[in-house]
């Protein structure tokens, strides 16, 4: 695949001169994105008469701006209000919260926003200038690396549970036996479902997710006048623009960060059906590890903010990829463009690359000018949107269930969705008040059906045959790589108490 450059510089003025379809369509995916439990494959469903009465273009540019906003958008009530908005930002809070509870959501929004801009927009040039190459990963990850991908993520577990080892792992496996609930992958047989038809597909992941973090969260707050400290609202009260400019220049500070996060959301969204979620946990899993203060994750670090944001951004152009090479949607959202896309007749794979060539790099060029457009759009709301976090409790409770619970039953249309909210909300509330990380229960949750999947599915192929999960180069290098991200947190902390028991001897010894 022969990539042309001259018709490069025409796309992307081609995709400015769209402003007025980008710019509705930015704002309308990050109140979407805001929104718990709403997403921009449920917002395009809704909009798909519109889309289907345009022409192509205009449509595909709609939902692209649409989609890619809508990543950014989830991260705000994930900051604020310990709410992810989808499963791509389930990890943004780890760290986004606390800085939110000492009084820098002004900082943390403008973090948040400058990361998944600038992740999303090299992630956009990487995949347009590297599409030939970017397109071979789709061939070499199978089922073997995605179980090795997956407990990448699932090895977070292990980083939360390193300050209490039993709540942490008691919590991740708790989550993986609620993850296991639903048919099983081999024979369609139901398991933990107890009689609950809305069960049979899996245990649903957005009442899940809003309940083990929104309304375990706002039964928390009610116990308080603010979810914000009494230091955090006098630095909140007396902030300018000031937090504001410095997330930015501390996103600046850290561009290599970005990069490297997002090309790991990139890579990962390139294979269909990974996801949001998985990269963004594995990115900040990775982050961790490569920290030089891996201590400070989980207590407002900017490393663990700016990691699952990136990532997470990362993803949108990698979900193209599949969809315009192979005809093979990457996620749900993809799918949906897909369906758009043959009813306008618009044939994908690799002849759509040698018959119409605008369209094809157009859709990809038209994401990377929609995260530049995003930059003034949005940046100058995160001093405003802060604010939210100084309203009272008696105020905030309610708005928070009503919103959750909404957006619980939004996802499927059921009613059972919101009961089924209501307990992980119990769950959630009872792992706080106990010291168990409702994070570990998520990612458990999340990525446990998902290891069984392609787990499964590998050992299927090989017919019981174990060693299949070593067959394969990649696979195997990848088993390297989790090895030592495992092991060597422990090496080098037990080195540096060695280090630091030889100075302190040292030290008696001159004394």
């Amino acid at each position: 695949m022969d990539l042309p450059f001259h018709l490069f510089p025409e796309l992307f003025w081609h995709a400015f001169s769209l402003w007025y379809v980008i710019i509705p369509a930015v704002l309308l995916g990050i109140i979407v994105g805001a929104i718990p439990g709403f997403s921009a494959a449920n917002t395009i469903i809704i909009l798909l008469p519109l889309a289907l009465s345009v022409d192509v273009e205009t449509g595909l540019v709609f939902m692209v701006a649409l989609y890619s906003s809508s990543r950014m958008g989830a991260g705000i009530p994930a900051i604020l209000v310990n709410i992810p908005g989808t499963g791509g930002a389930a990890a943004t809070p780890l760290d986004g919260y606390p800085m939110t509870q000492q009084g820098r959501a002004p900082q943390a929004l403008a973090m948040s926003f400058m990361a998944s801009t600038f992740g999303g927009l090299f992630t956009s040039v990487v995949a347009l200038f590297c599409l030939p190459i970017l397109t071979q990963v789709v061939y070499y990850v199978h089922s073997v690396e995605m179980v090795v991908i997956m407990l990448f993520g699932m090895s977070l577990i292990a980083s939360i549970a390193a300050r209490d080892p039993l709540k942490g792992l008691v919590a991740g496996l708790f989550g993986m036996m609620l993850g296991a609930i639903g048919a099983d992958h081999i024979y369609g047989t139901p398991r933990g479902t107890m009689g609950f038809l809305e069960l049979y597909d899996g245990l649903p992941i957005i009442p899940a997710l809003v309940g083990l973090f929104a309304l375990s969260e706002a039964f928390l707050i009610i116990e308080g006048e603010s979810i914000v400290s009494k230091a955090g609202r006098d630095l909140m009260v007396k902030a300018g623009w000031g937090p504001t400019i410095e997330g930015v220049k501390m996103t600046i500070e850290r561009w290599w960060h970005v990069v490297w996060t997002s090309l790991i959301g990139l890579l990962i969204g390139i294979v269909p059906g990974a996801g949001a979620g998985i990269a963004a946990f594995t990115a900040y899993q990775q982050s961790r590890f490569f920290s030089k203060t891996p201590d400070l994750y989980g207590t407002g670090h900017p490393e663990g903010l700016i990691a699952p944001e990136s990532a997470n951004n990362g993803v949108t152009s990698g979900t193209l990829i599949p969809l315009l090479v192979l005809g093979l949607p990457g996620g749900l959202t993809a799918a949906v463009m897909m369906i758009v896309l043959q009813l306008h007749d618009v044939l994908l794979g690799p002849q759509l690359f040698v018959e119409d060539p605008k369209l094809a790099y157009g859709v990809i060029m038209t994401m990377a000018v929609t995260y530049i457009f995003m930059i003034p759009t949005i940046l100058p709301l995160a001093r405003y949107m802060s604010r939210i976090t100084l309203v009272s409790t008696s105020y905030m409770t309610p708005t928070i269930l009503s919103f959750t619970l909404t957006g619980a039953f939004v996802a499927r249309d059921y009613a059972f969705d919101m009961y089924l909210a209501l307990v992980f909300g119990a769950i959630g509330y009872v792992a706080r008040k106990t010291g168990f990380h409702v994070a570990a229960i998520l990612i458990g949750c999340i990525l446990g059906p998902l290891l069984e999947q392609y787990l499964l599915r590998a050992m299927r192929i090989s017919e019981g045959d174990p060693m299949v999960l070593f067959s394969s180069t990649l696979g195997n290098v990848l088993w390297v790589l989790l090895v030592v991200t495992l092991v060597f947190p422990y090496l080098f902390d037990w080195m540096r108490k060695r280090r630091a028991a030889a100075e302190a001897g040292a030290a008696e010894a001159r004394s």
